[in-house]
């Protein structure tokens, strides 16, 4: 008996070594809608993995904020609830101010001068993030961001007293600078709050707008092309670290084909969405010239106040950037 016990055992033990590791599934919460440019790259980025770790790896991910809410996405990476996920890091700027580089009004206004202040930032960010046991895979820009109404808006003094959606500190700040009424809206609740009324305004990119069919409850965008923040894919860093060399390499060109396809959508997509808006019924327009100037004062107000909290980091990063134009 003891020597088919042992037989039985060691026969056991050759079975399961020849056996493949078993797949790992990560789920990818995104908080935007699966049709929106971000979550389509994620999708494909997710599916690029998936078959170039020959399935040792499968991501699937997970839209419109239906695992985790947008705010809660970057925590459940963190704390290990999620191997991987996407989020606005500038949505927690309120955990350190260099999060909030890419919301900064009017430093960086075009993609050129957004992947150069990228670059003068990823060094900072990518510390940060180690830092909270988070590696960064890649980020994808949100096209120019201009500001929606739900009526007509001619200067800052027609602002006052309108509600408006934020997301970070930095909408936060426009709302109050602008007298503006400031309400806090995840992405995929947008249509809901403009059709209840919770929002009138918001300030964003056509993409979202078009995403969300805003046009059935606002009429009005105005191009002010704000600042053009980010999207950021990251990892459990503690996943990561167990993760096959093989395999990271495999993310890493994954990551590297996601980033540059998601930087030409965003490209493609402003155009496409400003006409979307219009076939919608809205009014597209430049904002004229007085209330663009008016938000540039505010603009230069919220720079002096990030360059204050961001201290010498927030000063590298812009004097790199401005180094590189």
């Amino acid at each position: 008996m003891k020597l088919l016990k042992r037989s039985l055992i060691l026969g056991a033990m050759s079975i399961a070594m020849a056996m493949p590791a078993a797949a790992e599934k990560w789920d990818m919460p995104m908080a935007y809608s699966g049709s929106n440019f971000h979550s389509v790259t994620g999708a494909e980025f997710a599916k690029c993995v998936t078959t170039g770790t020959g399935g040792d790896i499968e991501i699937v991910t997970h839209p419109s904020g239906s695992l985790f809410p947008g705010a809660q996405i970057k925590r459940a990476i963190q704390s290990g609830q999620v191997p991987i996920g996407e989020r606005l890091l500038s949505g927690h700027q309120n955990e350190n101010a260099l999060f909030g580089y890419d919301s900064v009004p009017f430093l960086a206004t075009s993609f050129d001068d957004a992947d150069k202040l990228w670059a003068a930032a990823k060094p900072s960010l990518e510390k940060i993030l180690a830092d909270q046991n988070l590696t960064l895979l890649y980020a994808v820009p949100w096209p120019p961001q201009g500001l929606y109404f739900r009526n007509e808006v001619k200067s800052v003094a027609d602002m006052k007293g309108i509600k408006f959606r934020s997301y970070n500190n930095a909408t936060s700040r426009l709302a109050e600078l602008t007298g503006m009424l400031p309400v806090t809206i995840e992405a995929a609740e947008i249509s809901q709050a403009f059709a209840t009324g919770v929002a009138d305004s918001m300030v964003s990119s056509g993409a979202t707008g078009y995403d969300r069919k805003v046009w059935e409850s606002l009429g009005y965008f105005y191009e002010v092309d704000a600042w053009l923040p980010r999207n950021y894919v990251m990892v459990n860093s503690d996943v990561w670290s167990g993760t096959s060399d093989a395999n990271k390499n495999v993310i890493r060109g994954c990551a590297t084909l996601a980033e540059y396809a998601g930087t030409w959508r965003s490209k493609e997509y402003t155009g496409f969405t400003m006409q979307g808006l219009r076939d919608g019924g809205m009014t597209v327009e430049k904002a004229n010239p007085t209330m663009k100037g008016e938000l540039q004062e505010i603009g230069a107000t919220m720079t002096a106040e990030w360059l204050e909290a961001a201290g010498a980091d927030g000063k590298a990063i812009v004097d790199a950037f401005k180094a590189m134009k």
